[in-house]
């Protein structure tokens, strides 16, 4: 089993900025990617960035490419995500997930999660 609890969300202006954290426990091991998702009332769930986290490589959904950057504290088994140049539409609901199959290359298909926070509410808005 993995537990995963999001953090560090609220409200903020248009422009501003966020970090929110993805705290990892139990069965580390088991976390072989972690992926960061966002769901807007009456939309899918959707996948942003995830990173690999053995080799730290990184993935980027065209959405946020450039404005938004997964890391990870591998001695804190905690990952981030410094988000920055927020829009409205980036008003959601924010999950972390744990993939427990990787062996290649971090993807954010939802489905390839077996593992969920209880995700934290980011309202951007003036």
């Amino acid at each position: 089993q993995v537990q995963l609890v999001e953090s560090g969300g609220g409200l903020v202006q248009p422009g501003g900025s966020l970090r929110l954290s993805c705290a990892v426990s139990g069965s580390t091991s088991e976390a072989r990617a972690i992926g960061w998702f966002r769901q807007a009332p009456g939309k899918g769930r959707e996948g942003l960035s995830c990173i690999n986290f053995s080799s730290g490589s990184t993935y980027y959904g065209d959405s946020v490419k450039g404005r938004f950057t997964i890391s990870r504290d591998s001695a804190k088994n905690t990952v981030y995500l410094q988000m920055t140049s927020l829009k409205p539409e980036d008003t959601a609901v924010y999950y972390c997930g744990a993939d427990r199959s990787l062996w290649g290359m971090c993807t954010v298909t939802p489905v390839r999660y077996t593992y969920w926070g209880q995700g934290t509410q980011v309202t951007v808005s003036s």
